[in-house]
This record gives structure tokens, C-alpha cells and sequence, in this order.
């Protein structure tokens, strides 16, 4: 049984402590750090999701129709989001698949809509850039992007896509002072 309960401190004591990794590690936006958030570890841990998803769902904008789910580690971050608030969801690849419905998106159909789109851990945003090119593309408004972690420098942004707002719930800040 999980606790969707847990407040915002002891929340970012858990996922400090489940996931925060020391080392050597080159980031996806070629960056090397000496701390790494293993995501996988504290979106794997049920008692862990669902407070972030819960946490995660009041930062979506009102007007948002359909959430987004970025390949891979958006992905079951946006289901538990979708679990928590009755939004559909859609889930954004990296490309386009090259068989059966060779789309990028799936899920939804995005055109026309308002989209949210949910990621995990945010450095730079190349990610969520490439994202939006390709969720515009298929003519849907996006809103923002809501994550977990936004462990890049000074205030959260995308480098790629400069008026997009961006809303974490924790910074690598937080994290590293719930150590």
C-alpha cells in the first residue's frame, strides 16, 4: 500500500536518497556531472510515485486537455499522472516509429489540443525541445512542461525553446539538501 501523503520535504528525502547516485556521468546534453538522479529507481518505487504524480498534478496548468509522457522516463510518470486526474495521455518518442503506425506520438491525437507536456529529470531541455517540434508539428498547443527534477542551472528553462514554461517539483537544490 502506497501514501499519497507525504509532504513535499520528506518526499524529497525519499528520492534523494533512492536515486541519487555519485560518480562519473556524461548527462544527455553532454554535460558530466559528479551526481546523477537515477530516475528509473524512484519511478519504479510505488510509494514514491504516487506522491510525485499527485505532487506533479497540481503544477499542470488548468486549461491542459491532454499530458505527454516523454520516451522513456516521462512515460510512467504521465500514466500515474493520467491515474491521479483522469487526463488522457499521450506518449511522445524520440522519432517516429518505422512500422505499424509510424507515428511519434501515440495515444491521442494532439491536433488542436492543449498539451502538457511531463518529463523527469530536465538539465538543458533537449529532450522536451525535440518534443515540441514534433508535437507542434501535429498542431497541438503546448502549455508547459511539468518534471519531477530540474537539475540544470539557474531557473528552470529550455534552452530550445525559450517561452515554454517549466515547472518542477524539485530542484537538484532540493534534492541535495534532503541528503
Amino acid at each position: 500500500m502506497t501514501n499519497a501523503s507525504i509532504d513535499h520535504a520528506d518526499l524529497a528525502r525519499q528520492i534523494a536518497g533512492i536515486a541519487t547516485l555519485e560518480g562519473q556521468f556524461v548527462l544527455r546534453s553532454g554535460q558530466v556531472s559528479n551526481r546523477y538522479f537515477d530516475k528509473y529507481r524512484f519511478e519504479g518505487t510505488p510509494s514514491i510515485l504516487q506522491p510525485l504524480a499527485r505532487a506533479m498534478s497540481a503544477l499542470l496548468p488548468s486549461s491542459t486537455e491532454i499530458i505527454a509522457g516523454l520516451e522513456l522516463g516521462g512515460i510512467p510518470l504521465v500514466t500515474a499522472i493520467a491515474l491521479e486526474t483522469g487526463l488522457p495521455a499521450a506518449f511522445i518518442r524520440k522519432e517516429a516509429k518505422t512500422y505499424g503506425t509510424c507515428r511519434a506520438i501515440e495515444g491521442q491525437d494532439v491536433a488542436g489540443r492543449r498539451v502538457t507536456f511531463i518529463e523527469d529529470v530536465i538539465s538543458t531541455g533537449g529532450a522536451v525541445a525535440d518534443a515540441y517540434e514534433l508535437t507542434a508539428g501535429e498542431g497541438a498547443e503546448i502549455l508547459a512542461v511539468v518534471c519531477a527534477i530540474w537539475r540544470g542551472e539557474g531557473a528552470p528553462r529550455i534552452e530550445g525553446v525559450p517561452g515554454l514554461a517549466v515547472h518542477p517539483v524539485f530542484t537538484r537544490a532540493d534534492l541535495e539538501n534532503a541528503r
